[in-house]
């Protein structure tokens, strides 16, 4: 089940990992992606912290992390092919993390978060 940010991710979690990516609203509010930077596997961020930059034919933006942790992987094949974002939001994840804890209950569940969008 996902889970959501105010800042437009997607939030999965895999064991002690969580997948993170951007949503449908989040790449149609950006137009089309032209150029991603992922962060390096094995940097420790802050949550709140900017992390991969996205740019886009109408703006430029980031990726901040949702927690507090390690990132143990990232979608390698994204900075070659930008746009398989806009094609496929939630099935293009962006990079692996592992928190220093795993609770994503204070996050958004679907309804709420289309709430929030209108």
């Amino acid at each position: 089940m996902l889970k959501y940010t105010e800042d437009h991710e997607w939030l999965k979690q895999d064991g002690d990992e969580i997948i993170v990516g951007i949503t449908a609203y989040a790449t149609e509010q950006l137009g089309d992606v032209v150029f991603i930077e992922l962060p390096e596997v094995g940097r420790e961020v802050e949550a709140g912290e900017e992390i991969v930059v996205i740019e886009s034919v109408k703006a430029a933006s980031d990726i901040v992390a949702p927690v507090a942790g390690t990132i143990t992987a990232v979608n390698e094949a994204l900075p070659d092919t930008p746009g398989a974002v806009n094609e496929d939001a939630l099935g293009t994840w962006f990079f692996r993390i592992k928190p220093a804890s795993v609770e994503l209950d204070g996050f958004m569940d679907e309804a709420a978060y289309n709430e929030m969008i209108g």
